[in-house]
């Protein structure tokens, strides 16, 4: 496979440049990570051998140097790859972890992707760790965070870095969220809202099965540490269920949401928008959107479906029958979100802001991405586009990167069988407005 840089005119105002970086696996979905730091962009992924990698480039250069870090990844879709830089440039990355020993890499120097070395953090819970995420806070620190545990009995530990000791501790002196050896919580978050706080929601989960999930819930904080309802009533730690303050819809388990369902986003006056779905009274899956007002969880109902969608199963689910997207504002006073439904097909739904009811009218909607970059370009069968949006900021604001590339669909963290397409090209887009 050639490895070329291809420019695409999209618009008089626009165009697409395409830096081939790699070539990555192919027969199954997992994430990589797009990190854009100063003058240089890091890609940290999987490569056609399921090596771990980190190549690096200098804006506007062609050449990639690679590193290979001593970590291979087999056939699970939730081993994805995510890094951050602290404040003195010195990066750090996380991933390839189900249920494992935490797997984590540092660099010595600052932007050195020669210099990673394998690390431990606390060392104290960290031998079952899943769902890594970097995050900062109020003062630009990084802050860690993953699960220890398992699918159904697990809980969500905070760290903390020092870049002085250059060593992590404890942020919190208890899990954030705890299911007391019970269940677990998948938490989308916490996020930084337009009004400065930390949002974050969740759905807590009995077992390994995805059927069981449950309890859509929600919690703000402003410094990461000390946490609070939707009404501002402080919370104590760790959060379990037996809060109900913090439930914003008691769907049963079984009551038909899954997690990584739920989305967040923020109507106008900043207040948190949690669209979902789940099944109504006569089991019928159904999209939904709830806001907080008037002293309690303000639910709508979007859809009038009359067909149910039942899945369950372990491990990366492959498309469950029913999918959503975010909310999002595409005129003042007017949200849209796309869907896809097993019997009803793809479509998107119009919201009034305001009244929060579905509004029967088109809007046109920009494209997200110019055309060329959503068609798939592999012949086999079942392949779909794979997108990582950076994570960091480039230095011109016109200039928007993502990382590109093709695979099958999930296959619950098992290896296929049969014929598998060949390695897919790993690309990084720059599109410039």
């Amino acid at each position: 496979m050639v490895l070329a840089l291809m420019t695409v005119t999209t618009s008089a105002m626009a165009d697409v440049r395409r830096h081939a970086i790699d070539t990555v696996p192919s027969g199954f979905r997992v994430g990589f990570c797009l990190l854009t730091h100063g003058a240089h962009q890091y890609a940290a992924y999987y490569n056609a051998k399921h090596q771990m990698t980190v190549a690096k480039r200098a804006l506007g250069s062609e050449t990639w140097t690679r590193e290979h870090l001593p970590s291979k990844i087999g056939w699970d879709s939730h081993n994805y790859i995510t890094m951050a830089v602290d404040k003195d440039g010195i990066l750090h990355l996380a991933g390839n972890m189900h249920a494992v020993p935490l797997i984590y890499f540092r660099s010595e120097k600052p932007g050195d992707i020669r210099t990673f070395k394998k690390l431990a953090m606390t060392g104290e819970s960290e031998g079952r760790a899943t769902y890594p995420k970097f995050l900062t806070n109020l003062d630009g620190e990084l802050v860690f965070n993953y699960r220890n545990g398992g699918s159904g009995r697990g809980m969500r530990i905070y760290n903390i870095y020092d870049r002085k000791t250059r060593t992590w501790s404890r942020l919190l002196d208890a899990p954030l969220l705890d299911g007391q050896g019970k269940r677990n919580a998948y938490p989308l978050g916490p996020v930084r809202g337009p009004d400065g706080l930390f949002h974050m929601m969740w759905v807590w989960r009995d077992t390994p099965d995805c059927e069981t999930n449950h309890d859509l819930s929600y919690a703000r904080s402003r410094d990461l540490v000390h946490w609070e309802t939707i009404t501002g009533e402080k919370v104590q730690l760790p959060m379990t269920l037996s809060n109900k303050a913090l439930i914003v819809d008691p769907i049963p388990s079984g009551g038909g949401i899954i997690n990584g369902s739920a989305k967040l986003s923020f109507d106008r006056k900043n207040r948190p928008l949690i669209n979902y779905h789940k099944n109504d009274a006569n089991g019928h899956m159904q999209l939904y959107v709830t806001r907080y007002e008037n002293g309690g969880w303000n639910r709508k109902q979007l859809t009038r479906w009359d067909k149910p969608v039942i899945f369950k199963g372990r491990g990366s689910m492959p498309f469950i029958g029913i999918y959503n997207s975010v909310l999002k504002e595409l005129e003042p006073g007017i949200l849209s979100m796309s869907y896809r439904h097993k019997d009803y097909g793809s479509g998107r739904l119009f919201v009034d802001e305001s009244s929060l009811q579905t509004l029967d009218k088109k809007v046109q909607v920009p494209r997200l991405y110019p055309k060329e970059l959503t068609s798939v370009g592999s012949k086999f069968k079942g392949m779909g586009v794979r997108r990582a949006v950076d994570l960091g900021s480039a230095e011109k604001s016109h200039v928007t990167y993502l990382l590109q590339w093709e695979t099958l669909g999930s296959n619950h963290d098992r290896p296929r069988t049969g014929p598998l397409p060949e390695a897919s090209l790993l690309e990084l887009i720059e599109i410039r407005k």
